[in-house]
């Protein structure tokens, strides 16, 4: 006589509530993706640099290694709620949660106290950082009013730090919604050790720089 198996079903249903597709919020990414550009920067960018420097080894070509986001809120100290919006903003706007920053010091004229929450910080790698930069040169840049080109002015170590004045520029976020308007520095940092290379570097991803040769 055959048997049954009477707590199969029940195991097929647990699978099933527990499958990853099915938690809310759960972002899915197909096994093997890659961004575009971090995959331009393997087929294309690669071999464009070391024909430009003359470099004789892979591991010499500058990489980009990560891009910090950070947003000071100096209202914060009248109103401490301004943090928690700035927060949930460039939370929405990377993909990451963000982190909160913290004075370091009281400072009486400005009302400020020490480990007082100031603003807030998101730190992107890997394939969350090429998805910003690809969003933020194909969609956030154009938006800006009369844009005609970021300045190119590097650290002399290699990194280069934009500046943004209004986060509204990015489709994430919902101008009916907004309360305050934030800006944010925007830093690209690189293995490069010239500002030659790592401006190259940006350039090749397509960072709309102004002085660029046709």
């Amino acid at each position: 006589m055959a048997t049954t198996k009477p707590n199969a079903a029940p195991k097929a249903a647990k699978a099933e509530k527990s499958s990853p597709a099915k938690v809310e919020g759960a972002q899915v990414k197909v096994k093997g993706y890659v961004p575009t550009l971090q995959k331009m920067y393997k087929d294309e960018i690669v071999a464009k640099l070391m024909k430009e420097f003359g470099y004789t080894s892979i591991m010499q070509v500058p990489v980009l290694e990560k891009i910090t986001i950070n947003q000071g809120v100096g209202s914060a100290t009248q109103d401490k709620k301004l943090v928690e919006v700035a927060q949930q903003e460039l939370t929405t706007i990377t993909g990451q949660k963000a982190m909160m920053t913290y004075s370091k010091k009281d400072i009486s004229n400005f009302k400020l106290r020490k480990g007082m929450p100031i603003g807030v910080k998101v730190t992107l790698r890997q394939a969350k950082m090429y998805e910003f930069l690809e969003r933020l040169i194909a969609i956030s840049l154009p938006r800006i009013r009369d844009f005609k080109g970021i300045n190119e002015k590097f650290d002399g170590k290699g990194n280069y730090t934009l500046g943004i004045k209004e986060q509204i520029i990015f489709p994430e976020i919902d101008i009916d919604k907004i309360t305050k308007i934030f800006g944010m520095e925007i830093t690209f940092v690189t293995s490069a050790e010239r500002d030659e290379e790592a401006f190259a570097l940006l350039r090749e991803f397509g960072l709309p720089f102004k002085n660029i040769k046709k």
